[in-house]
């Protein structure tokens, strides 16, 4: 049998994608907890999601030289590195974000019912994810601060706010920031003490972005003071071992499920192998699923609500936090509103 030149690992849990590569390919289809520096040594590529930590414990003396996260983010990726490595690293940017928009509004809707018109949403980063929100919140009625410095650098400050004023007027402020601790404008602990005692309005938080954007202690005492009326966390400081007092005071508490969607996770399974297969010049696979490229243009509160209810979600993280990456890795993908 005529060997396959090109050794491709990708992580097990990613869906709708098995099969795909294995004509064209050595594939070996392994779980992250075994992809391990013996693993990846003879590896010429790698398709993998956020539990694989990219960086030199893993990638030194391997041949690697692509890898594809199938996520939005690539915090999990030492980049520099790869950079230096001559590694190419793709990701697949708002493959996910009209799921989290989703799961953002099913869940103040779930907290406060349908009629939110009037409140005023705080948005903080307005990428992908917070423009599909912004967008959604006006549909609702909702009066929509937007909080994102590096876009108020590059394009002007008239549509954005500091986040001073979101924390004074808001009644909700959803975060959808990456996690950076460096540069002009670092997100780790952006919800920290300072921030929560700015809080005038006894508002809602909404963290499905990164964990490390919620400084817990911050948040945790914010709660207890009255400063927040609710949290919802999907993304949680040291996950998978998330603190169990934010877990027990938060409103919504789901195991970082905000982006599963069946329509995100394809998006992101053809964004990664499309890559692979450009930058290897290897035949394109015949994709079986087709979907909408994007969010849905017009939406309202009753659709949302019965596109998605995080109740269960919910209980079920509540009462089986240490089953936090079993809840997370066995979810039944959900479908976004349309």
């Amino acid at each position: 049998m005529e060997h396959k030149p090109l050794n491709i690992i990708i992580e097990n849990k990613i869906p709708f994608i098995s099969g795909l590569l294995d004509d064209v390919a050595n594939v070996n289809y392994l779980s992250p907890y075994i992809i391990t520096p013996a693993a990846v040594k003879d590896a010429d590529a790698m398709i993998i999601r956020t539990r694989t930590r990219c960086n030199a414990d893993l990638l030194d003396g391997s041949r690697c030289r692509f890898i594809a996260t199938a996520t939005i983010g690539t915090d999990h990726i030492d980049l520099d590195y790869c950079r230096r490595q001559g590694i190419t690293v793709v990701n697949a940017p708002g493959c996910n974000a009209p799921a989290v928009a989703q799961y953002v509004f099913a869940s103040i809707l779930h907290i406060l019912g349908e009629n939110v018109s009037g409140l005023t949403l705080g948005v903080t980063g307005v990428g992908h994810v917070g423009s599909i929100v912004a967008e959604w919140g006006r549909q609702l009625g909702m009066r929509v601060l937007l909080c994102d410095p590096p876009r108020a650098e590059m394009e002007g400050r008239d549509h954005f706010d500091p986040l001073q004023r979101l924390a004074e007027e808001c009644d909700i402020i959803t975060f959808h920031t990456p996690l950076t601790k460096s540069g002009a404008h670092p997100t780790f602990h952006l919800a920290d003490d300072s921030f929560v005692d700015a809080l005038a309005r006894k508002p809602i938080l909404i963290n499905s972005a990164r964990g490390s954007v919620f400084d817990t202690k911050a948040i945790l005492r914010g709660i207890d003071n009255g400063k927040i009326s609710n949290v919802i966390v999907d993304c949680w400081e040291n996950e998978p071992c998330i603190d169990k007092t934010l877990l027990d005071k938060a409103a919504i508490a789901t195991p970082h499920i905000a982006g599963y969607s069946s329509e995100g996770k394809i998006r992101a399974t053809q964004a990664a192998v499309k890559a692979l297969t450009e930058h290897f010049n290897l035949p394109k696979p015949e994709f079986k699923h087709n979907v909408a490229p994007g969010a849905a243009k017009r939406v309202d509160a009753q659709s949302i609500s019965t596109s998605y209810s995080p109740a269960a979600d919910t209980a079920a993280l509540k009462s089986r936090p240490e089953q936090f990456e079993s809840l997370r890795n066995e979810y039944h993908y959900r479908n976004e509103v349309r």
